[in-house]
């Protein structure tokens, strides 16, 4: 694998084997009463993230979840309008984690990604999911803290304190940049 590296207390990340992934940011979800922030503040951090990864040639994969056996999706279930751009990958999940059954996997290696950026709601649930598949299947992961949330300031903490760090590199938004050359 080529693990991100730190230069100084910054990530300095390859985009050519780097990929954002970001979970489950839908407008009825995003809605929902988060902490430690709102899911308008994560939702921002996500989007300037996406730019910044699209500027430098980096893969960004939106993944949201559809309810199976449904014949109609409840109002909301699309990402919010205007995250997905052209060049963007849409992973529909039927499952807590984007990778089950999904092609997930596939596309990222597709792409040459061995290093994920992870964000999103809730972070202790499909955030860690993913991000748990992610792992048994050897990608380098970068969970970015204050583009997440969760239903509970207390379920948020325990991903990002507890579980992420043993995963992977917790990082804020402003940590994660590109190496050059």
């Amino acid at each position: 694998m080529n693990a991100p590296h730190t230069v100084g207390s910054r990530l300095a990340l390859d985009p050519a084997r780097t990929a954002l992934v970001l979970v489950d940011l839908m407008d009825r979800i995003v809605a929902l009463p988060l902490e430690p922030r709102k899911g308008t503040e994560l939702l921002a951090a996500s989007e300037e993230l996406a730019a910044g990864f699209r500027s430098a040639g980096a893969l960004v994969v939106l993944v949201r979840v559809e309810r199976p056996g449904v014949a109609e999706q409840p109002a909301g279930s699309g990402l919010v309008p205007g995250l997905l751009r052209d060049g963007d990958v849409e992973i529909v999940k039927r499952t807590i984690g984007g990778f089950q059954g999904t092609g997930l996997d596939e596309r990222l290696r597709d792409h040459g990604v061995s290093t994920l950026v992870l964000g999103g709601i809730a972070t202790n649930l499909g955030v860690e999911s993913t991000a748990r598949a992610a792992g048994d299947l050897g990608y380098d992961l970068v969970f970015v803290e204050d583009a997440m949330a969760a239903f509970t300031a207390a379920e948020h903490e325990a991903s990002v304190r507890l579980d992420f760090p043993r995963l992977g590199t917790v990082v804020t938004a402003a940590e994660v940049r590109f190496s050059t050359g």
